[in-house]
């Protein structure tokens, strides 16, 4: 688990907050449960580092908050208009029966062992995230689906991840696609049958044989011949 050194703050005034940001630190609050909200700050550093795992909303961190630990999840990052710097976070308190609403990565496993992708099949992708309706302390890591045996023509569904009983998707009443694995898709130009080519280079030579009787127009103008008289100068 991850884990973020924060501060207690106490910023009253936007000049103050606009400081606190101005000397490296990035504002936050921490919500939820029973406790009062805290109010406390994190190295911009360290949270735009761990902005980079695009699972970060949904990965349970472990805040030292003046030295005493407290699990919490991310909820909300807001950045600003123009520079795009993050400059507050909301931290959910992991309270044991707090149920919550949160999207969870999907990963693929054994892709080397599956005979359809060896065979060129491709791996269609349909929800790289699923959300899940679960209390916060039985929040998974990810949905895993394993790819060892799989052909092409398998469908993954909802109902094929072995999820907790008090794990469930928010999308209820249909067993919802993940992923296929399907064909290769690549299109290959139909060639040109030898009879239609031959005909082809028949019509062309009775074209040009018939171009080439037939007498120049008036005023048609051939390589060498002269201007009009009264074009000469």
């Amino acid at each position: 688990m991850n884990t973020l050194q924060a501060n207690i703050r106490d910023t009253k005034t936007k000049g103050e907050l606009n400081s606190l940001r101005d000397n490296g630190e990035v504002p936050a609050i921490i919500y939820g449960g029973e406790a009062q909200n805290e109010k406390v700050s994190i190295s911009k550093k360290l949270l735009k580092s761990m902005l980079d795992d695009s699972n970060f909303l949904s990965t349970i961190l472990t805040l030292n908050v003046n030295g005493k630990p407290q699990n919490v999840l991310p909820r909300e990052v807001k950045y600003h208009i123009l520079s795009d710097e993050p400059i507050h976070v909301d931290f959910l308190r992991v309270v044991p029966g707090l149920k919550i609403r949160i999207e969870v990565p999907v990963k693929f496993i054994n892709h080397e062992k599956s005979p359809g992708l060896k065979k060129g099949g491709v791996l269609n992708i349909v929800r790289r995230k699923v959300e899940l309706k679960c209390p916060s302390e039985k929040i998974p890591d990810n949905l895993l689906i394993d790819l060892d045996g799989i052909d092409i023509g398998v469908s993954f569904k909802i109902s094929s991840i072995n999820l907790d009983p008090e794990v469930v998707p928010t999308i209820q009443g249909r067993d919802f696609v993940i992923a296929t694995l399907a064909a290769p898709t690549v299109m290959k130009e139909p060639e040109k049958p030898a009879e239609a080519e031959a005909a082809e280079g028949e019509a062309g030579a009775e074209t040009a044989a018939a171009e080439g009787d037939k007498p120049a127009a008036e005023g048609d103008k051939k390589e060498g011949e002269d201007k009009p008289a009264e074009e000469k100068k």
